[in-house]
């Protein structure tokens, strides 16, 4: 059994998204992103699907070039090569799901673009 928190912790970073592995399974890569208000991650996408869950706030979830509106209790899947970016509408915690081949290097590359 592997066991962390989403809100344990937490820490909203001034200058960019703070990104922090909560663990790791045989398959797949638990990640909390921690954003505040008008933090933004700019456009990426990955070689693998991925899945985004808004733990706590608001996120605009743009997904080739249109803006959904993401809040607290929300489940979002993309599968690998959908061009996407976020940005916080208010402070909040995203609970980013990677596959385990996936690597967290890019997505903190994102965090600081």
């Amino acid at each position: 059994m592997k066991k962390s928190s989403l809100t344990e912790n937490i820490v909203y970073n001034d200058s960019k998204p703070l990104i922090t592995v909560l663990f790791e399974t045989e398959t797949t890569k638990e990640i909390r992103i921690a954003m505040k208000k008008n933090q933004v991650m700019k456009e990426h996408k990955t070689s693998f699907p991925i899945t985004v869950e808004i733990f706590e706030g608001a996120i605009d979830f743009g997904v080739e070039g249109t803006v959904h509106k993401i809040v607290k209790g929300d489940l979002v899947s993309l599968e690998a090569s959908i061009p996407h970016d976020l940005a916080a509408t208010e402070n909040s915690i995203v609970r980013l799901t990677l596959s385990k081949l996936d690597t967290v290097d890019r997505v903190v590359k994102v965090s600081e673009s």
